[in-house]
């Protein structure tokens, strides 16, 4: 489950229009709120859960300690009267440097790094103090294999960020690099949509990809513009994005 929509989701969408070369936002990354909107899909997951069957119904939640996730956590939960186990290894892509800066403010104020970051790639290209994607999938192995051991023949369900999401498929589905760069381009993961797997044999296999039948009958969905020629997400640092 991707967090609903953020704060940082409308100020990466201001600076982007604007032009700007930074976010105008206050808040460390792992503060930022839920916008007006999020609060409403927060809520919408947790009214949909309550009419799914209750043997679909998720028996353990754990989210990334970031509040934006934590709190779209809390409007599923709740209803359920499920507690929330916080992971670390959940949390949001550490950019570093970048953090806070439009693809703009990137190749005007760091442009040795943007450089850097197309020569490498942007899964294996490390932002200063930050990760790369590489760095998000190993922890990603680690919690999984926590998972498997403690809460082996639950319905388990994790609350995240959007390269996180991308990172379970790699991770999962074994999707070779090109493969799910090209993906990352293509979609927009949209803000509280669900990613479902399902245990079949040795196996977690896809069921359903960035799904928003939880929101649509309730709020709106969100979701990033799609890159352009011009101001393409993935040539960023910013946190609105993920």
């Amino acid at each position: 489950m991707r967090h609903g929509e953020s704060a940082a989701n409308l100020a990466d969408a201001a600076a982007r229009a604007a032009g700007a070369e930074a976010l105008d936002l206050a808040d460390r990354d792992a503060d930022v709120a839920l916008s007006e909107t999020g609060r409403a899909q927060a809520e919408a997951l947790g009214r949909w859960l309550l009419d799914t069957d209750e043997a679909r119904r998720p028996t353990v939640v754990v989210s990334s300690p970031y509040r934006r996730a934590r709190d779209t956590a809390a409007g599923a939960a709740d209803p359920l009267g499920l507690d929330i186990e916080l992971d670390e290894r959940l949390r949001e892509r550490d950019l570093g440097l970048l953090d806070g800066l439009t693809p703009e403010g990137v190749r005007s104020r760091l442009p040795s790094e943007a450089e850097r970051r197309a020569r490498l790639g942007k899964f294996w290209y490390v932002p200063p103090s930050g990760e790369s994607w590489a760095d998000v999938a190993q922890r990603l192995r680690g919690l999984l294999a926590d998972l498997r051991h403690g809460f082996d023949g639950e319905r388990v369900w994790l609350f995240t960020h959007q390269a996180v999401v991308m990172t379970f498929r790699y991770v999962l589905e074994d999707v070779e690099e090109s493969a799910l760069l090209d993906l990352d381009r293509q979609v927009r993961i949209p803000n509280a949509s669900v990613t479902t797997y399902r245990r079949e044999g040795r196996f977690l296999e896809p069921v359903a990809f960035a799904d928003t039948t939880a929101v649509q009958a309730h709020t709106e969905v969100t979701r990033e513009a799609p890159a352009d020629g011009t101001r393409a997400p993935e040539d960023g640092g910013s946190r609105g994005r993920e």
